[in-house]
């Protein structure tokens, strides 16, 4: 009769449950915290950095692409630079979730954050796609004509400094699922 009136008093249901499944999404995410920076400043290093000189008739004439010509890849740079900034001063809240993985205003706080950097980071990584994409294809409709051909470093750097975006984007998503499967496992565990 004792075992009966405890069940119905709640106290088995006090069993704790291990907390131990969220610091492997911690980890998880500290890691994927590391290859963001890994991607955002290579990208911004390798546009940063990009630039081509093309000889004329002689060598005192000359034409040159670099990436401060366009300001769409201003604004790429400008931007990985921030994410990566981003990435680095998040660091200590990865860590401090792998410790304490019970925190929960700090996952939401990151969650929304890492949403509105998503956005920044596809924003600059579109324009200059779209830059890259005119500079390969050209548009016969404006009278563009590709200049690849041409500025085929320039235009390789380019294209290569987009990878680490794109991938940086994927890592954002991955953040974000993360953070929020943390967060159902977490409201589970109060019910």
């Amino acid at each position: 009769m004792m075992k009966a009136t405890r069940l119905e008093e709640g106290n088995t249901s006090k069993a704790t449950v291990p907390i131990r499944s969220n610091k492997g999404i911690s980890v998880i995410d500290l890691v994927l915290r590391l290859v963001g920076i890994a991607g955002t400043m290579g990208a911004a290093i390798a546009m940063g950095t990009n630039e081509q000189t093309l000889p004329f008739f002689t060598r005192f004439v000359q034409f040159s692409a670099e990436y401060d010509d366009f300001r769409s890849f201003r604004l790429f740079v400008i931007v990985n630079a921030i994410v990566c900034a981003y990435f680095v001063l998040t660091i200590p809240l990865s860590i401090v979730h792998i410790m304490r993985s019970v925190a929960r205003g700090t996952r939401i706080l990151l969650i929304i954050i890492d949403t509105v950097m998503l956005a920044l980071l596809t924003a600059g990584a579109s324009a200059a796609a779209s830059i890259v994409y005119l500079a390969h294809n050209g548009n016969s409709s404006t009278n563009w004509l590709p200049v690849c051909q041409q500025y085929g470093d320039f235009c390789q750097g380019a294209s290569g400094s987009l990878i680490g975006s794109f991938g940086a984007i994927v890592v954002f998503i991955l953040l974000i699922l993360l953070g929020a499967m943390a967060l159902s496992r977490q409201s589970k565990r109060r019910l």
